[in-house]
């Protein structure tokens, strides 16, 4: 029986309700009350309670036509490109037979993109408009992955391809709004079952045969319909679309407000503090740049848009979280770094800043005792302001539009935010290495996903727990370590072991932690990222792949991506190995 077709529901844009044809997408979080907002519900005009939006503001969408169709496919060439995701090319390949066999007039070439998935193919595309073809591509099957066969396919569109990008049912709303903000809000995708990964070729054949869990046509039929049916006129659209955000929202009680608030999907959850009028002045006072001032760009990956923001924006999440106006030019500093906390990935991204130098001491953060964990308010404030700004000025955070992490993460509450303890530390400050004074006052975010912990430096069996507590980090460029360890472990290290600075520790760990050559090579995030580089030649990548079978790997390809950082209070010699790495070290006395 072939399951019923999913309902179409109005978007969160006023946009988006262009995405009822062939890209249907269900309702998510948020989308009810961003309406109520947009047609002016909240208007502040006559309301007793007021508060500052604290939305960013997103840029303009142009509308983009789509490519003419033509009325058949017979005599046609088709290339069906596999962006070298999970089981993509297998899942083409059956496509492939099924049209062979019932369209053989038509023409199939099967190929493999270039380098990683969102990596461009100009080569490719030239090929592909030389012989005058269209273009089946998949698999749009993860938070990166999905939305580059969507950018790639308008891409080609714009040139005058006709395109059927096949994406997995689990990235619906996704693409859509991908597809939206791409300027192409009917681009039509046809949805295959979730997952396409493990499945044997006879599965992937039921999957072409049989009927897309969202549209309920059979999938190969939605893709030759795709490509033969003639554009509608808003398929054919051009223009500018703007997506003006209100300043000031109102309300007739501040239940109501909060109520607004977190159905609009603008807090994590909890209570805020709102952000009024008379609150954001207060909190401007902790900076002398001016209000309308733009500090920056901000996206949740690298396939979404930026969205801008001024530093009053950043002060009205400052607000919410509960910071204080002295905690502003940290708060500054990190919106202005334009790296966000909540990075959108199914893995699960997480991140972390680390401050360093006098400012420590003056706002009166944590280094010591239960640094880690939410009994300072500097170092939570700062870190929950810094997830909130991510959420509302960088236009993230919207479950299965903005943000896909399967599982989550708990440290995306407000990160993780302390300050070092240079005093305690046998080795120099972090932000030192980095090439700053220790006068200067700076931040140094990090990203990652996960950590492990250890307790002692043992005398004799020391080196091979150091290398169990990494054991289970993926060997992937963008992922490193980064060691958190109390003073007591940090004088340990360095007087007992020889481990004079930070430096010698990372170099230990990028010689001595190594995995077998098959099994390095069998990791999917090692298929996904790093074999592209290697075949590219890439280094090391490229000496890593010339090796010979049953040699060893480098877990971690570059010392430099191996960090410590000293925290703690000393009352056992506790540590922690994250896979978390270094992203930036910037400085915050510009933003006093």
């Amino acid at each position: 029986m072939s399951p019923e077709p999913k309902t179409q529901n109005a978007p969160i844009d006023e946009g988006l309700a262009s995405l009822a044809g062939t890209c249907e997408i269900e309702a998510y979080p948020g989308e009810v009350m961003e309406r109520r907002i947009a047609r002016g519900d909240f208007d502040p005009r006559g309301k007793r309670y007021q508060a500052l939006n604290p939305r960013g503001t997103p840029p303009a969408i142009q509308l983009r036509s789509m490519a003419p169709r033509p009325s058949s496919l017979a005599g046609r060439t088709l290339y069906l490109v596999d962006v070298r995701f999970m089981n993509g090319k297998a899942l083409l390949e059956e496509i492939a037979q099924v049209l062979a066999e019932r369209m053989p007039e038509v023409k199939t070439v099967v190929r493999q993109k270039r380098g990683g998935y969102t990596e461009d193919d100009p080569a490719l595309w030239k090929e592909i408009e030389d012989n005058d073809a269209l273009v089946v591509m998949a698999i749009g099957h993860c938070s990166t992955c999905a939305p580059a066969v969507a950018v790639h396919c308008m891409n080609l569109e714009e040139r005058g391809v006709a395109t059927a990008p096949l994406v997995t049912n689990a990235f619906t709303d996704l693409v859509g709004a991908i597809a939206f903000k791409g300027g192409m809000p009917k681009l039509r995708f046809t949805f295959v079952p979730h997952p396409v990964s493990g499945k044997t070729a006879p599965e992937l054949r039921r999957y072409v045969e049989g009927a897309s869990p969202v549209s309920g046509r059979t999938v190969v039929d939605s893709i030759v319909g795709a490509l033969t049916a003639a554009l509608t006129p808003e398929e054919s659209e051009r223009g500018t679309l703007e997506r003006p955000i209100p300043r000031l929202l109102g309300a007739d009680s501040e239940d109501e407000l909060h109520a607004m608030f977190r159905d609009a999907w603008w807090s994590d959850g909890l209570p805020v503090v709102l952000p009024t009028p008379q609150r954001v002045e207060a909190m401007l006072k902790g900076t002398k740049r001016a209000p309308t001032e733009t500090i920056g760009r901000m996206r949740p990956t690298a396939t979404q848009e930026d969205w801008s923001y001024t530093v009053e924006q950043v002060a009205v999440n400052a607000v919410m979280a509960g910071a204080s106006p002295e905690h502003l030019p940290v708060l500054l500093a990190l919106a202005a770094s334009q790296v966000t906390a909540l990075h959108s990935s199914t893995s699960n991204f997480a991140a972390m800043v680390v401050v360093n130098g006098p400012i420590r001491h003056e706002i009166r953060m944590n280094s010591g005792l239960g640094a880690l964990g939410p009994f300072n308010h500097a170092n939570a404030a700062i870190g929950r302001a810094w997830s909130l700004l991510s959420r509302n000025l960088g236009g993230g955070a919207v479950p299965g539009v903005t943000y896909l992490g399967t599982q989550g993460n708990p440290l995306n509450y407000n990160a993780i935010c302390f300050a070092e303890n240079e005093e305690r530390s046998p080795w120099e400050p972090f932000h030192v290495q980095k090439g700053f004074e220790r006068g200067q006052s700076t931040i140094s975010l990090f990203r990652g996903r996960t950590y492990s912990h250890m307790l002692e430096i043992r005398q004799t069996t020391w080196k091979q727990q150091l290398l169990n507590m990494v054991g289970g980090f993926t060997p992937v460029p963008g992922t490193g370590l980064t060691l958190l360890v109390d003073p007591l472990v940090a004088r340990a290290l360095k007087e007992r072991e020889g481990f004079a600075t930070k430096q010698q520790l990372a170099n230990w760990y990028h010689e001595n932690s190594t995995l077998p050559y098959e099994t390095y090579w069998d990791y999917q995030l090692v298929v996904n990222y790093v074999e592209p580089l290697a075949r590219k030649g890439q280094e090391p990548f490229a000496s890593y792949l010339a090796q010979a079978p049953g040699s060893q790997v480098p877990r971690f390809a570059n010392p430099d991506g191996i960090s410590t950082l000293v925290v703690g209070g000393e009352k056992n010699a506790y540590w922690f190995a994250t896979d978390f790495i270094h992203v930036a070290t910037l400085p915050i006395d510009d933003w006093r």
